[in-house]
C-alpha cells in the first residue's frame, strides 16, 4: 500500500515575484495563489540560477548549479548521465507525468516520465498529439496569438482551449488515474504562461481597467543617472526607438501580463480544487515557482532582454503547501534558490538524496524555522554573476567587460555600437564595471552603488564570497585523495567513486577538504 506523499511541481515561466496579490501588488488577481500561501509557506528571497527557460529547467529538475552542468542557453543535447527528479522519483517507485512547456535538452525529461504532453512544441517531437487532437476537434489554431499584431491584446483563443485551460484538466486525469493505482504520482505541470506573447484569455484581459493601472515605480527614470549596465542601457535605448508608441506599448503590455498572471493562478486554481474535492490534499506536497522572472514594465524594456541585471528577473514568487505538515501562513524572508527544490522534495518525501543535486534541504524553513541570514543566492551566466545576500544585491562582470563593444554593447537592430549606453564608460581592457544595490533602502534597484567609496567594503566582501562559493560549489571530475563514499548512485571509475554525470558525488571533495557547505 502506498504510504508516500504524492508531489505536485507547478512551473509557470517568466513570473515577476512582485505579480502576487500576497505580495503586496497593487492590481494583480491571484486569489488562487494566495489561498495557497495562505494554507503553506512563501518564500520572499527565493533566486532563480538563470534568466533563461532552458538553463533554469535544468537547475530545477537536477538540483544542480548552471557552472556545474554547462548549460547557459535555450535546448541543446541530452545532458550526459545527469539525472532528473523525475527519473529519480520514478526509479524510487512514483508514477511521473509531465504537462505543459519542457523547455529542456533533448529527451531529456520525456524519457524520465511514464506520461509526456507538451503543448508548446517546445520537446523534439512537438506538441502532444492529444493536444493537438483536441485543438483540432475544436477547430482551435493555438499559433493565432504568436501572429503579428497579436501581441499585447486579448487572446481570440478561449481559456478552456488554451495550455492552461487543457493542461489543467490534462493534469487531473493523469493524477486521478494515478491515484486509483497503487503508486504515488509525482505530477510535474508546467503551463507557459505568464510568459509572453501577452495574450491572456478575454475573461483575464477584462479583468484589469486600465484607467486605474498604474505602472511601477521605475518605470520611467534615467538609466545612465542611476548607473545603470550599458547593456540595459542599450536594450531599453533599442526598445523605446522601434515602438510608434512607447507607452502605449507599455500599457498594453502590463495590463496583458496581469491577465496572463491571473491566467495562471486560474489552471493552478483547478488543479489545487480538485485536489481539496477529491481528498488528496492532504497526502500532496505542491510547489508553485517559476523559472526566471520579468521585468513587469520596470526599467524601460518590454521583454527580458538585458540578462541578469536587476531583481525583477533573478526573484522568483516560490510557494509550497502540504496541509498539516507546512507552517500555514509563513512568510520565508531569508533566501533560497531554485536548485533546493530536487532536495527538498527527496527530504519531504522520505526519498533518498540525490546526489547530483546542489541545492540545500529547506524542510527546516517550511516548518518555520530561520534560513541562513549569509546564504548567497546566485544567478549565473558564463560571464556575469548576481549575487544576492540578506539586503544587498550584486552584479559583477569580469574586467573589461564593457570595453569590448564589438561583443558585448551592439544596438541590437543595427548590430553597432549603441554609443548612448557606453558614453563615460573607460574603454581600457581592465575596466571594471558592476552593480550593487541596497534592496532594504533601494527595493526597485533605482541607485547603483558599485562606484560609490561608502560601499567598497559591501563590493569587496561579496566579490570574495561569490570566489568562495564558485571554489566551494564546483563539482570537479577527478581529484586527489577523495573521501570515499558508496551507494547506489555511485560507480567506481580510475579507482574513484563518480556520480551518473561523471563527477564526483558533491561532498566528496569538501568532506575531503574540511570545507563548509556553502
Amino acid at each position: 500500500m502506498n504510504t508516500k506523499p504524492n508531489i505536485l511541481f507547478i512551473l509557470s515561466d517568466q513570473h515577476n515575484a512582485k505579480y502576487l496579490g500576497a505580495a503586496g501588488h497593487p492590481h494583480v488577481l491571484t486569489p488562487n495563489l494566495d489561498r495557497m500561501a495562505a494554507r503553506g509557506v512563501r518564500f520572499d528571497a527565493a533566486v532563480a540560477q538563470n534568466t533563461i527557460c532552458t538553463p533554469s529547467r535544468v537547475c530545477q529538475l537536477s538540483g544542480q548549479y548552471c557552472h556545474n552542468h554547462g548549460y547557459y542557453a535555450l535546448l541543446g543535447p541530452r545532458p550526459a548521465g545527469l539525472p532528473t527528479v523525475l527519473g529519480h522519483f520514478r526509479k524510487s517507485g512514483y508514477h511521473t507525468a509531465f504537462v505543459g512547456k519542457s523547455h529542456g535538452p533533448e529527451y531529456w525529461i520525456e524519457d524520465d516520465c511514464d506520461e509526456f504532453h507538451d503543448t508548446t512544441d517546445c520537446a523534439i517531437g512537438g506538441r502532444s498529439k492529444e493536444f493537438l487532437t483536441y485543438l483540432k476537434g475544436r477547430g482551435v489554431d493555438i499559433t493565432a496569438d504568436f501572429k503579428p499584431d497579436a501581441d499585447n491584446a486579448p487572446s481570440v483563443i478561449e481559456y478552456e482551449d488554451s495550455e492552461e485551460g487543457w493542461g489543467s484538466r490534462k493534469t487531473i486525469d493523469i493524477i486521478k488515474r494515478a491515484a486509483a493505482g497503487d503508486k504515488p504520482f509525482f505530477m510535474a505541470f508546467w503551463p507557459p504562461k505568464p510568459h509572453g506573447p501577452y495574450t491572456p484569455a478575454k475573461r483575464f484581459w477584462d479583468l484589469y481597467d486600465r484607467s486605474k493601472l498604474t505602472l511601477p515605480p521605475n518605470a520611467n527614470y534615467d538609466l545612465a543617472a542611476a548607473g545603470k549596465s550599458p547593456l540595459m542601457q542599450s536594450v531599453t535605448n533599442w526598445v523605446r526607438d522601434k515602438s510608434a508608441d512607447y507607452d502605449g506599448d507599455r500599457w498594453n503590455k502590463l495590463q496583458g501580463y496581469l491577465g496572463n498572471v491571473s491566467q495562471i493562478d486560474q489552471c493552478v486554481g483547478d488543479v489545487l480544487a480538485f485536489l481539496d474535492e477529491s481528498g488528496l490534499a492532504e497526502n500532496t506536497i505542491v510547489v508553485y515557482c517559476a523559472d526566471h522572472g520579468d521585468y513587469g514594465c520596470e526599467h524601460g524594456p518590454n521583454e527580458k532582454v538585458p540578462g541578469i541585471c536587476t531583481d525583477a528577473v533573478t526573484r522568483v514568487p516560490m510557494i509550497w503547501q502540504w496541509p498539516g505538515h507546512l507552517k500555514a501562513a509563513h512568510l520565508a524572508k531569508d533566501v533560497v534558490e531554485t536548485v533546493d527544490i530536487v532536495p527538498t522534495l527527496c527530504s519531504l518525501a522520505g526519498v533518498a538524496p540525490l546526489q547530483t543535486a546542489d541545492g540545500r534541504d529547506i524542510s527546516a524553513m517550511l516548518a518555520g524555522e530561520a534560513g541562513d541570514p549569509e546564504r548567497l543566492g546566485v544567478t549565473e551566466y558564463p560571464l556575469s554573476k548576481s549575487v544576492r545576500k540578506g539586503q544587498w544585491r550584486l552584479v559583477y562582470y569580469p574586467h573589461g567587460y564593457f570595453a569590448d563593444t564589438k561583443m558585448q554593447v551592439l544596438h541590437p537592430e543595427n548590430n553597432a555600437p549603441d554609443a548612448r549606453a557606453l558614453e563615460g564608460l573607460s574603454t581600457d581592457r581592465t575596466f571594471a564595471f558592476g552593480e550593487l544595490y541596497d534592496l532594504k533602502n533601494d527595493p526597485w534597484e533605482m541607485k547603483n552603488l558599485y562606484f560609490d567609496p561608502a560601499y567598497q567594503h559591501i563590493v569587496q566582501q561579496l566579490q570574495r564570497e561569490l570566489m568562495d562559493w564558485l571554489m566551494y560549489t564546483t563539482r570537479p571530475v577527478t581529484m586527489q585523495s577523495p573521501t570515499d563514499i558508496a551507494g547506489d548512485q555511485v560507480t567506481r571509475r580510475y579507482t574513484l567513486p563518480i556520480n551518473a554525470d561523471g563527477k564526483l558525488p558533491y561532498p566528496q571533495f569538501r568532506l575531503g577538504l574540511g570545507g563548509p557547505h556553502l
